[in-house]
């Protein structure tokens, strides 16, 4: 057992480090940020620090990147800035502006750059004087000589194309209609694609925007429009001066939207949305959901809702993945990832608790990141993960959703767990030495762990301590920036106690520690009772404090029964529990019932076989679920066969009628599915007979629950997923056709996608005829991603190496399209395709690494090669070892992979169908 290291205890504070980026500037200017970062340790010292930078480092490297040290430079002369936005969007190809910045300067001795990307200068004035601009095509470097010590105005007039990529003002036709719409999405510093801006959070700002716009548009910002005024041909839409706001907050959006109002709560609230979509939104439960948000975060927060009105917008073509959750949480205006939100029939309660959980963490951060906005992109997680920790919690109040925490433990945590035990993992706080290295490290760990931790936070001080210390932080920091120390400090103040060894051991140190319970049965009873804590490894043998509530169980004729439930607040490496002593000796004993605890669990021998047997017998669906997590987690930690796994999972997972641990169990046999494919040709047989059974019970499943509409409704999304055998796919042909029904299955737009998806993945004798027959029929921006996913997703060598070259060259394919293309273009079960192209996609690695980094993220999780295989892992360490120009996020996705291989290999062996 790895014992805590106290030499932590040193630097408690020092939490923040002035280092250099691995990728965005020149190799020079690494070097020496690289030989300067040992002097700039602790965050305390990065004022001090910056003040003895050599100038060279104060100098940007003509990207648009900025670092750490260069906007604490800028922040520390500049404040008190406004901008006056004016736009011009009457246009198709280009929006032409005008951005007048009005700041104080203290000196003009730092050089001061302005940020705005890829424009056409029309006309550039400083202080009334007109000038040629040095402009380089990311920033303006000012002429400090025509600066003043005191007020100072610039304006700029431009004109710039549209964004497709994912950044700045972003352009879309609709398909359906040819209507056009405009959105903005700034995170993490891409205001400067829209405006001319000093583009980090820390120099917020209050924004006045005027916007000339087609006659049938509407135009949606932070505030609401004071006036729009008719120009015959277009209006002018004018909205009064916002609050402060950090750049990245700010929006601005418009087109002929659909618009829904609801002024019946406390304060207005709209929806907008494209109108080709507008019946599959369910604007009733928005508003809903909206207005109890707002109460409760009122309430919780003991802060009035800081805006004038909430709006929300669904959009097209926005990223979406685990760090945003389909949502982009802007002052007063979130938008949304539509194509996670429209629905064409009755919603499921899945779907709504997802819709639900989605508003609440959008209305949740205008407090927590618009009120108050971290000082720095290394404090996005702490944005993130309130926002996911206080929206479940928010959700939980309301009793339509009563398995919320246990969906939170099945995936945000899942996830969260897997991530911390690869070898790349790292701690929650972590540098962002860039701009460009913002989103780096926004993974599971900062968002979903940073969650989690949060959770255990709130457990261990007390609710109303935790709700009272964020209370005092948000009223501090109201309309500024703050830092992690500072929300921590105040969480401390209120609850009397120094949180700096708690910050140390959660915040800045890896890894995921597990706890067991090792006790002492005499004459049935117990006579000792310890709970062990384990480090992750060696090399992260940090040890934590947390509160846990430990539960203990007895077999009974009918099933499992709780006997005892206690609370512990335990740390080091064993914590006796003298309340324990005198208990019936358990059968079974999980020391985290209720999932208070950041921990893994590993059960004593008496509990485990106690579990495997009994695990449908199991009342408490949490516990069931976490059990169910446990014999997976054996499979990963290459503990148990993947086969065990299987044979208890089609033995129990059909008595089982929890929706949240059906789904849990279902994704799970999914991915066993997906090793089992690379683990061919080896196992292809077992591949096979496994393959036939799932689907087999997934379909009489189907059938068995013609009375749970929701529970059907997953069992048939698993049969589709399944059906990979020659029986199944013919009948989801019949499906199509009409010749044959299943009760209580109506195919709607989304279900006949995804059956014609999965036809032509299998290259069906019909597969073609379905895909072009149902693309004349759905035009709609879904249908043409779908349409796109099942035609990349063909076993054809040619095509998939023609749209490998439109994802690398085709600048008129939307991004959307592109990451739609990218995860369906290799699945697994065409691991020879892979095969074929997998030295092609990292030797170009840093080709694609050009398309910035929304492109990449998306990359990474679907392009880089996983075939099982000791080739793989060669040629991954080969593409690791030549990565000096590659950006650390896309280092770690190929450290990761190459890992994952590892596992896929290991479980291979322990394979014994």
């Amino acid at each position: 057992m790895t014992r805590p290291n106290n030499d932590n205890n040193t630097h408690r504070q020092q939490h923040t480090y002035c280092q250099s980026s691995q990728q965005p500037m020149t190799a020079n200017i690494l070097k020496r940020l690289s030989i300067t970062a040992s002097l700039c340790f602790a965050a305390s010292l990065l004022t001090a620090c910056q003040a003895t930078q050599p100038t060279s480092l104060l100098e940007r490297d003509q990207s648009a990147n900025i670092t750490q040290i260069q906007a604490t430079a800028r922040s520390e002369v500049i404040s008190n800035v406004s901008y006056d936005l004016t736009f011009d969007i009457t246009n198709e190809a280009r929006f032409s502006a005008s951005s007048k910045i009005n700041f104080d300067l203290t000196h003009t001795d730092t050089p001061l750059t302005l940020d705005l990307t890829q424009a056409q200068i029309e006309s550039f004035v400083i202080n009334g004087k007109r000038i040629y601009p040095n402009y380089n095509g990311a920033y303006f470097k000012l002429n400090t000589g025509l600066l003043n010590s005191g007020s100072n105005s610039i304006e700029v007039t431009f004109n710039r194309a549209y964004n497709t990529k994912a950044e700045g003002l972003q352009r879309f036709v609709d398909p359906v209609d040819g209507k056009v719409y405009l959105y903005s999405h700034f995170a993490p510093a891409a205001a400067q694609q829209m405006f001319a801006v000093f583009d980090q959070p820390d120099l917020k700002a209050q924004f006045t925007l005027s916007v000339n716009a087609p006659k049938d548009w509407q135009v949606v910002s932070t505030m609401r429009k004071t006036q729009v005024i008719d120009n015959g041909s277009s209006n002018t839409w004018v909205f009064p001066q916002s609050p402060k706001l950090s750049p990245h907050n700010f929006s601005m959006h418009a087109g002929p939207y659909h618009i829904w109002q609801d002024s019946s709560g406390k304060y207005p609230i709209r929806l907008f949305a494209r109108q080709s979509v507008a019946e599959h939104v369910p604007h009733q439960d928005w508003f809903a959901y909206t207005k109890q948000g707002l109460a409760f975060f009122d309430d919780y927060f003991a802060i009035e809702y800081p805006f004038k009105k909430y709006d929300q917008v669904l959009v097209p073509d926005l990223p979406s993945d685990t760090t945003n959750k389909g949502a982009i949480k802007n002052a007063a205006v979130t938008t949304f990832a539509e194509e996670h939100f429209l629905h064409q029939g009755q919603m499921t309660n899945t779907q709504k608790q997802s819709l639900a959980g989605a508003i609440m963490q959008g209305v949740t951060q205008q407090w927590f990141g618009n009120l108050v906005t971290m000082k720095w992109w290394n404090g996005l997680w702490l944005n993130e993960s309130f926002a996911s920790f206080m929206g479940t919690l928010a959700l939980s109040e309301n009793a339509e959703f009563s398995n919320v925490w246990r969906s939170f433990y099945a995936t945000d945590k899942q996830s969260a767990y897997f991530k911390d035990s690869l070898v790349t993992t790292h701690p929650i706080e972590m540098p962002a030495p860039a701009s460009f290295n913002a989103f780096d490290n926004i993974d599971a760990i900062t968002n979903q762990k940073g969650a989690s931790v949060l959770k255990q936070l709130r457990y261990l001080l007390g609710d109303e301590t935790f709700r009272q210390g964020v209370n005092y932080y948000l009223s501090q920091f109201s309309y500024q920036n703050a830092t992690l120390d500072d929300f921590i400090n105040s969480l401390a103040t209120v609850a009397k106690r120094d949180l700096s060894q708690w910050t140390q051991d959660w915040l800045y140190h890896a890894g995921t520690n597990t706890i067991s319970a090792e006790y002492v049965c005499g004459n049935g009873k117990i006579s000792e009772f310890n709970l062990l804590q384990y480090a992750a490894s060696d090399e992260l043998p940090t040890l934590r404090e947390q509160k846990v509530q430990v539960g203990l169980f007895n077999q009974h004729r009918h099933g499992i029964d709780k006997e005892k439930l206690i609370t512990v607040t335990y740390q080091g490496e064993s914590t006796s529990v003298p309340e324990l002593i005198g208990t019936s000796c358990p059968d079974l004993v999980y020391p985290n019932i209720n999932d208070w605890g950041v921990v893994k669990v590993a059960l004593d021998k008496r509990s485990f076989n106690t579990a495997t047997a009994q695990l449908s017998n199991i009342k408490d669906p949490l516990l069931r679920s976490m059990l169910w997590q446990s014999m997976w987690d054996s499979v990963i930690d290459g503990n148990i066969g993947i086969d065990r796994y299987i044979n208890v999972a089609m033995v129990n997972v059909p008595l089982e009628t929890d929706y949240s641990i059906l789904s849990q169990v279902i994704a799970n046999l999914k991915q066993a599915k997906i090793y089992l494919d690379r683990m061919t040709p080896s196992h292809k047989a077992y591949s096979a007979k496994v393959t036939k059974a799932l689907g087999q019970m997934s379909l009489r499943m189907v059938m068995q629950n013609k009375s749970d509409s929701d529970l059907q409704r997953r069992w048939f999304n698993a049969y589709i997923q399944f059906a990979q055998y020659s029986q199944a796919l013919d009948h989801l042909d019949d499906l199509l056709r009409g010749h044959t029904q299943i009760a209580g299955i109506e195919l709607d737009q989304t279900t006949r996608w995804q059956i014609i998806k999965q036809l032509n993945r299998f290259a069906t004798p019909t597969s073609k005829r379905w895909l072009a027959q149902e693309r004349r029929q759905d035009n709609s921006a879904a249908g043409q991603e779908a349409a796109i996913a099942a035609e990349v997703s063909r076993p054809d060598a040619n095509a998939k190496r023609q749209w490998l070259a439109r994802i690398k060259h085709d600048n008129s394919l939307s991004f959307a399209k592109k990451r739609i293309a990218m995860n369906a273009l290799y699945p697994s079960e065409q691991k020879h395709f892979s095969q074929a192209t997998a030295e092609q996609r990292l030797d170009e690695l840093n080709e694609f690494e050009q398309k910035g980094i929304v492109f990449m993220r998306s990359f990474n999780q679907s392009l880089i090669p996983l075939t099982c295989s000791s080739d793989n892992i060669e040629r991954l360490t080969q593409a690791i070892n030549h990565s000096q120009e590659l950006s650390a996020m896309t280092v770690r996705a190929l450290r990761e992979a190459r890992q994952e291989e590892h596992r896929c290999i290991d479980m291979k062996a322990k394979l014994q169908p």
